[in-house]
């Protein structure tokens, strides 16, 4: 291939054009456990509420329920994935092997969301949320019945690989949050006059964006590592379910899903799958949540 302007303007929108084909054709799946929120510098801070009580009739003057100060923030990171083409390549036109690689680098950029989304749900038994404390604890805030201030525990313990009960139900709040910056954006450098084609024969084409993973609330997830069994789930259920908010009145939270890696998929479809147990009896359990198996999750 003649190297001139208009060739290399053709093999970029080519390389684009592949780039696209694998990021379009990848369906990521972060955004089960996470909510997109839109980020406008590069750090976001998020104030935290113990909970909201429910509405009350209106007597005198309205009760504001403030947002608490809250040092909680997320700093958004800068990712990049870049391309080398030697230009003997392109000189010689050996550009079939290229397009594959592009495609997969689209893929690669589609599913970084589902790296950094799924990689942190595991560190939650280790890393503090919003309130200060880690987000599988043993002593969140939480309420009684009559609105008393007590402690609350989203974690059941254990040593052994996680696994999560999770309210999916909502779009607008997730357990997770995906802080999105600067969508993934391809670019190049493929001027023959360039420092890279000059000094290294290579020209570069790459993706970057700007984007962070972090802990959004810990009220719509239960975390363990303990044994994974009947007993195990209906009590981790409940404990999502009988939460109640300041005033004493029930926090509407219903578990959706059961969220955990291949190595407790066996132990899960037990509790979920099997219409009826050993002896005969059914199973209060059958397709009672829905199941997510992730490889993230071990």
């Amino acid at each position: 291939m003649l190297i001139t302007a208009a060739s290399l303007v053709a093999l970029q929108q080519g390389f684009n054009a592949a780039f696209l084909q694998g990021f379009g054709a990848t369906k990521p799946t972060w955004d089960l456990v996470a909510m997109r929120v839109p980020s406008t510098a590069d750090i976001e801070n998020y104030g935290w509420m113990k909970g909201l009580p429910g509405m009350r009739e209106w007597v005198g003057q309205r009760v504001v329920h403030n947002l608490e100060s809250s040092g909680a923030q997320l700093k958004n990171k800068h990712y990049e994935h870049t391309i080398g083409v030697d230009r003997n390549n392109i000189e010689d036109d050996k550009l079939g092997i290229f397009a594959p690689m592009f495609s997969m680098q689209g893929e690669i950029v589609a599913r970084h969301p589902d790296e950094l989304v799924w990689g942190l749900l595991p560190t939650g038994f280790a890393i503090t949320g919003f309130d200060g404390q880690y987000f599988f604890d043993t002593d969140h805030v939480g309420y009684t019945n009559a609105g008393v201030e007590t402690s609350w525990s989203n974690t059941g313990g254990g040593a052994g690989a996680p696994w999560f009960l999770m309210d999916l139900s909502r779009q607008f709040m997730k357990p997770l949050i995906f802080q999105d910056r600067r969508k993934a954006e391809f670019v190049s450098l493929n001027r023959p006059d360039d420092s890279n084609v000059f000094m290294d024969r290579k020209f570069l084409f790459g993706v970057d964006a700007r984007h962070v993973a972090g802990f959004g609330f810990h009220q719509l997830a239960y975390g363990s590592k303990a044994t994974l069994d009947a007993a195990a789930f209906t009590a981790g259920r409940l404990v999502l379910e009988t939460q109640r908010r300041p005033d004493g009145s029930p926090l509407p939270v219903q578990v959706t899903h059961l969220v955990c890696g291949p190595s407790r998929r066996a132990e899960a479809e037990a509790v979920l799958m099997k219409e009826f147990l050993a002896a005969g009896d059914s199973n209060v359990n059958y397709k009672a949540v829905n199941l997510i198996v992730n490889p993230w999750l071990g």
